[in-house]
C-alpha cells in the first residue's frame, strides 16, 4: 500500500526510474535523494541570478525602457524558482544602478520626498520615464544654440576683420603716409609701395 501511495504521487516519469524497487523504503530513499539533487540546482540557479542582480548596472547610452525590461526579466527569474524578490528592493537596485552624472539629482530628490519602502516600482519608472523626456528635449534644443552662437560668433569676426583692414594705413605698425612712429613728428613722406607688408 506504501509503494502504491508513493507512485501515484510523483510524475510518470520517475515511477519508470524507481519501478524497479522492490520495498517503499527503497522508493522514498530514490525520490528523496533525486529530490535533494534537484533542490541543490535550484540553489546554485537563484544563486547565480542574484549575482547577476547585484551587478547589474544601466549604461550611459541606455534608455529608461531598455533598462528596465533588462530588471524586470531577471526579477522575474526567481520567481519560477519559488524566491520572491521584494518590490522594494527592486525599487532600491533601480534607483542605485542609474548613471550618477546623468541622475543623482533625481535620484536624490526622489529619495528625500518619497518613502522609498512603499513606493511601487512603476511610479519610480514613470518620474523617471518623464525626467529622461525633459533631458531629450533640452539636447535636442541644444546644437540649435549653439549653432546660433557659432554663427554670432563668425560674423563679429568678419566685422573685426573688414574694420582692421580698412584701417590699417591708419593703425598699423606705424609705417605708412607719416613715417616710422606715431607722433615723434617726422614730416610727411612719399612712401615705397615695394616696402608695405599685406597681411591679407
Amino acid at each position: 500500500m506504501a509503494m502504491g501511495l508513493l507512485f501515484t504521487s510523483i510524475p510518470e516519469a520517475l515511477v519508470l526510474q524507481v519501478g524497479e524497487l522492490d520495498t517503499a523504503k527503497k522508493v522514498w530513499e530514490a525520490i528523496k535523494g533525486r529530490h535533494l539533487g534537484a533542490e541543490r540546482v535550484r540553489e546554485a540557479r537563484l544563486q547565480t541570478l542574484m549575482a547577476e542582480f547585484d551587478r547589474l548596472k544601466m549604461k550611459e547610452t541606455e534608455s529608461i525602457d531598455d533598462f528596465v525590461c533588462k530588471l524586470s526579466e531577471i526579477t522575474s527569474n526567481p520567481a519560477a524558482l519559488g524566491e520572491t524578490i521584494e518590490e522594494s528592493k527592486v525599487v532600491k537596485k533601480f534607483l542605485k544602478s542609474l548613471p550618477r552624472k546623468k541622475y543623482i539629482h533625481l535620484v536624490a530628490s526622489l529619495e528625500q520626498l518619497l518613502d522609498i519602502k512603499t513606493t511601487s516600482f512603476e511610479d519610480i519608472i514613470g518620474r523617471l520615464k518623464a525626467y529622461e523626456e525633459r533631458i531629450k528635449e533640452e539636447e535636442e534644443e541644444s546644437p540649435i544654440e549653439q549653432n546660433k552662437l557659432m554663427y554670432v560668433n563668425s560674423e563679429h569676426q568678419s566685422q573685426s576683420g573688414r574694420n582692421y583692414n580698412g584701417d590699417y594705413k591708419n593703425r598699423g605698425r606705424g609705417r605708412g603716409y607719416y613715417g616710422r612712429g606715431r607722433g615723434r613728428g617726422r614730416m610727411y613722406q612719399e612712401f615705397d609701395i615695394s616696402k608695405i607688408t599685406c597681411f591679407r
